[in-house]
């Protein structure tokens, strides 16, 4: 039977075999019981199939295991997972799956529903040769290169996943179905039912009812809607991210704090701003201490700012008063004269998911940051503490002890749940080297005024307007 999975859940009450459900666990352990005295016995599906073993790091053993002694004792071996999308379907809607009902006579989650059907991969077979095997012998679908239909089948990444029943490395492999879905050949003995669902509701259905479906499954499918997202904001791939690598591709951490740089990154404003607290600097340098032009960017360089060069050539006595007289004399430039309020900017902000902190990080001082965010409209919104300069004992920001700083202040312990936005490349490579995941705002350099970029940089913006296309896994989702 072929039809939508509403369809078939009308029908189900009808099928002599009964379903699987979340609420029927002593049928479900009885049936477990059964497959394990099957597969001990060796009459199980496939037992004696000889089959691809592994290490947990994905390399093949000597001479493979049994299929039966593989469930037994949970061994790691390899499998693929095929998400066949059938495009004759849609019909100008959200792409369709084929959606399968496992066989109540499989020896891994029988009766469950598999929206990447494909299977373990057998003894000296590759990950290519077993999804090409799999589809036709299961549904009757050819998709070896050139076949008369233009079905298509692309690799998209390779996964591990493991738990109390399966421990397995899969290569997900991503279909374009051209045929009919009445046209599919189904394999009894593997599949009870075939279903057509969208991507949209697959997606809906795996979050509300995940006991329905393949635990493996239903993580491959998260991968993959990771994945495809990734290709559509053309996020790079970083090694040593959870995403960072094709071939051990993981589900990234949720974010648990997102850190915004203040100064041209939450505005832009042709370096205005930038330019006048450069200008105060210089002009303090000459006229307090009596150093020569030149001398203030000169100590910024060697020191990483000025005020530490300052300080090391004994120019500034190192106490709280003196310190703070010259943060507050330099940072003394009319903010509001510069800076808009930025409406735009604040209902984004109020759209971003209430569950994550968000800080401003900033190389300056925190009154300077205030007096911005007043500035902007959207001071209310930032009420977590401002990690400033003197939060990191006036280092440089891109020094290692400024990012754990941070990280102390918002208390937060795993670098990759953490999303950086700033401006600069130097504090974006700062923060890879952390582990922070991060965002380039702004594609053109003050100092140099030519397009700039950085390989550290998840993602590059021309704005930070433009967050709300690239970071969606930051915002609340609006339900219709």
């Amino acid at each position: 039977a072929v039809g939508t999975l509403s369809l078939y859940q009308r029908r189900q009450g009808k099928k002599q075999t009964a379903l699987l459900s979340h609420n029927d666990e002593e049928e479900e352990s009885s049936q477990r019981r059964q497959l394990v005295k099957s597969l001990q016995d060796g009459t199980s599906r496939d037992a004696g199939e000889r089959i691809c073993t592994v290490t947990e790091d994905n390399e093949p053993t000597p001479h493979g295991h049994l299929r039966a002694e593989m469930r037994l004792n949970n061994l790691w071996h390899r499998a693929t997972y095929i998400l066949v999308l059938a495009d004759n379907q849609n019909n100008g809607k959200s792409p369709q799956v084929l959606v399968q009902r496992r066989s109540h006579q499989k020896d891994y989650c029988p009766g469950k529903l598999d929206p990447t059907p494909g299977g373990v991969v057998g003894f000296g077979e590759s990950c290519q040769e077993n999804a090409e095997r799999e589809l036709s012998e299961e549904m009757g679908v050819d998709v070896t290169l050139g076949n008369a239909m233009g079905n298509t089948m692309e690799r998209l990444f390779t996964f591990s996943y493991h738990d109390e029943m399966v421990r397995v490395w899969g290569d997900f492999f991503e279909v374009r179905y051209h045929g009919s879905v009445k046209d599919l050949k189904i394999q009894e003995e593997e599949v009870e039912e075939v279903s057509i669902m969208s991507l949209d509701e697959l997606k809906t259905q795996i979050r509300e009812t995940p006991q329905d479906f393949m635990p493996d499954s239903c993580y491959a499918v998260q991968l993959y809607f990771q994945r495809k997202e990734d290709v559509k904001v053309s996020r790079r791939l970083l090694k040593g991210y959870s995403s960072g690598d094709l071939d051990k591709y993981k589900l990234r951490p949720k974010p648990k704090v997102i850190f915004f740089d203040c100064d041209d990154c939450l505005y832009f404003d042709n370096w205005k701003t930038a330019n006048q607290l450069t200008a105060k600097i210089e002009q303090w340098c000459v006229e307090k201490v009596g150093l020569p032009h030149g001398k203030a960017y000169e100590l910024y360089k060697q020191y990483g700012t000025a005020l530490r060069g300052l300080l090391a050539e004994g120019y500034i006595e190192n106490n709280s008063e003196a310190i703070d007289q010259f943060l507050r004399e330099v940072h003394d430039i009319p903010i509001h004269n510069l800076i808009q309020p930025d409406k735009k900017l604040r209902e984004i902000l109020l759209r971003m998911d209430p569950s994550i902190p968000k800080f401003i990080f900033t190389a300056s001082v925190s009154h300077h940051a205030i007096r911005c965010l007043q500035a902007l409209g959207i001071e209310d919104i930032f009420q977590e503490v401002i990690v400033d300069v003197k939060k990191c004992n006036l280092e440089t920001k891109h020094s290692r002890h400024s990012f754990h700083a941070a990280m102390e202040i918002a208390q937060v312990d795993e670098p990759e749940a953490c999303v950086f936005l700033d401006d600069s490349v130097t504090n974006i490579k700062a923060a890879r080297e952390i582990g922070w995941r991060s965002v380039l705002v702004g594609k053109v350099g003050r100092d140099c005024g030519k397009p700039i970029f950085s390989d550290h940089a998840e993602l590059e913006i021309d704005r930070i307007h433009d967050i709300v296309d690239v970071l969606p896994e930051l915002f609340v989702e609006v339900k219709e």
